[in-house]
């Protein structure tokens, strides 16, 4: 595993991230407005060369082995 880097919910991810890896952290995003996540952050971490996407949560973003991107929010895959 790599540590990759953290940003703020509501920032820029960071460019390295693929568009559909970007296009699921802003979904996700869009199901907490109304909830106060000003001090949530989301951590990027590399395993075997794909990104693994976590907020502060519980929720985690990750890249399948057949290219598909899928949403865990620790409970139920989106």
């Amino acid at each position: 595993m790599q540590l990759g880097t953290r940003w703020s919910v509501g920032g820029e991810p960071p460019a390295r991230l693929s568009p559909e890896v970007r296009a699921a952290v802003r979904a996700v995003e869009g199901e907490l407005l109304g909830r106060d996540t000003t001090l949530w952050r989301w951590t990027l971490t590399w395993l075997e060369g794909r990104p693994v996407v976590e907020l502060d949560d519980g929720t985690v973003i990750r890249v399948a082995h057949d290219g598909a991107i899928v949403t865990d929010d620790g409970d139920t895959p989106r």
